[in-house]
């Protein structure tokens, strides 16, 4: 096969075997190092989109650097002069992605010369013989032929370089995409006298990409979700907890009234769980009401069950339903739910006029009760999660409360969940020193906060100080 180069153009010398054979061993030691990535993405739930769409760009990755291996193969050894040894002789169901073979057409003498890589990409038995310019627009996908038609007539005519892709149909049925790159070989006089192409199998490259693009646009759509179930859960509890967030008095209607003052701590998590609250509530006979609690679910169903266990508390204690028995009929709720969940709620009342603090707990937290720069524990009475057993009841107990004392409620998203030794609690009992010195709830609130709420959560969580006035 002549020379693919214009007759008028220095033919360039060969790349030095040593320069070759390290740019092979660079592709072989990257190809192995990007392999090992996308066995780690393989072994990842195919339900994660984002891993999708990592292990997609592994596998595009793989195709290139197999296709820049081939490449350098063929560079290092030449243009083959007889027949190709297959590698397997047993691999004859296709073609192997990435390969390339070559064609020339010889304007002067109707003579057509083909690479053996060339038959096998297009799939055309080697006795039946290379095909003419005319004929070879038949393999050609039916949309793509007047591309090729125009890719040929401007080499052939106006000397223009081809370089573009187009799919063929193999006698086999399968569909091939090809990239094509080539130039006219010009006589002495200018004229085209033959043209030559190299023809590159890219099925499996394209295929590639397209994946990446679709796992890429999957993401996307994933994340506009997953943002909007943000906004909506966020907007949900902007409007069903209190809408004070710094300091709240209390009627004063008695001797000792509370101060209150709360926080709430998002989660990194998404979708985000929207499930903790806080509420404080003064109830038609003076006392207040105050709730902490945590249910199951994430995003807009945790926001959902959250929003509906808020309303039906209040309902009761409007009712004036005592916190013990109010639990037991917030759990029969939970329990014939459509969405049965399991939930961790403490519910109290306070009574001004007897600075009296009643308290029931469902597999919750207990309150920390500081007084005189000290703190501990409320004992807890008996109590299991919202929706874990039928028919549950709940005990309640009650302390009473002195001048100047603190009393913390917190959901168990501010501390770890893991905390079997009581270590996070002790953490917070140790701020007592602190506490004592504040002159307002919203400053013990924002004590704990400065203590809990410094690093990246994976639950969200809500903390609550009411201090005693007087």
């Amino acid at each position: 096969m002549p020379s693919p180069l214009f007759a008028d153009r220095p033919a360039q010398q060969p790349p030095e075997r040593g320069t070759v054979d390290a740019l092979i061993t660079q592709t072989r030691r990257l190809r192995g190092e990007v392999d090992a990535v996308r066995r780690d993405t393989s072994a990842v739930d195919d339900g994660d989109t984002r891993m999708r769409w990592q292990r997609a760009l592994c596998d595009l990755a793989v195709h290139q650097l197999d296709d820049l291996g081939a490449h350098l193969d063929q560079l290092r050894a030449g243009r083959p002069e007889g027949p190709a040894a297959p590698e397997d002789p047993g691999e004859t169901a296709g073609p192997v992605p990435g390969r390339v073979g070559s064609a020339e057409w010889d304007l002067l003498t109707d003579e057509v010369s083909w690479s053996d890589e060339l038959y096998e990409i297009l799939g055309r038995p080697p006795e039946s013989g290379p095909m003419t310019l005319d004929e070879l627009p038949s393999l050609v996908f039916y949309d793509d032929q007047a591309l090729l038609t125009a890719l040929v007539t401007g080499c052939l005519i106006d000397g223009r370089p081809i370089d573009g892709e187009f799919r063929v149909v193999r006698p086999d049925g399968r569909v091939r995409t090809l990239h094509m790159r080539g130039e006219p070989v010009l006589d002495p006089d200018g004229c085209t006298a033959s043209m030559w192409a190299v023809l590159r199998d890219i099925s499996e490259l394209r295929r590639s990409e397209r994946t990446v693009r679709d796992t890429r646009a999957s993401l996307r759509r994933e994340q506009r979700v997953t943002q909007t179930e943000r906004r909506l859960v966020a907007e949900l509890q902007e409007a069903v907890l209190p809408s004070w967030r710094g300091a709240l008095r209390t009627s004063t209607s008695g001797p000792a009234a509370l101060e209150l003052a709360a926080r709430h701590l998002p989660s990194a998590a998404d979708p985000p769980s929207g499930r903790d609250w806080y509420d404080a509530l003064e109830l038609p006979d003076g006392d207040t009401l105050l709730t902490v609690g945590d249910l199951s679910g994430q995003g807009m169903a945790g926001a959902s069950s959250m929003a509906m266990t808020l309303g039906a508390l209040r309902g009761m204690a409007v009712a004036g339903i005592e916190p013990g028995a109010l639990l037991g009929h917030l759990n029969q709720l939970v329990d014939a739910s459509e969405q049965p969940s399991l939930g961790s709620v403490l519910c109290s009342r306070y009574r001004p006029a007897t600075r009296t603090f009643s308290w029931a707990q469902a597999g919750h937290p207990a309150p920390l009760l500081f007084r005189g720069g000290t703190g501990r524990a409320l004992t807890p009475p008996d109590g299991v999660l919202l929706g874990a057993t039928p028919g549950a009841a709940y005990e309640q107990a009650e302390v009473r409360l002195l001048p100047g004392d603190l009393l913390v409620l917190h959901t168990d998203g501010l501390t770890r969940a893991d905390d079997s030794t009581g270590t996070e609690r002790d953490r917070l009992l140790a701020l007592a020193p602190r506490l004592a010195g504040t002159r307002s709830a919203q400053e013990c609130a924002g004590a704990v906060v400065e203590e809990f709420g410094g690093t990246e959560r994976a639950d969200d969580a809500c903390v609550m100080v009411a201090r005693v006035s007087g």
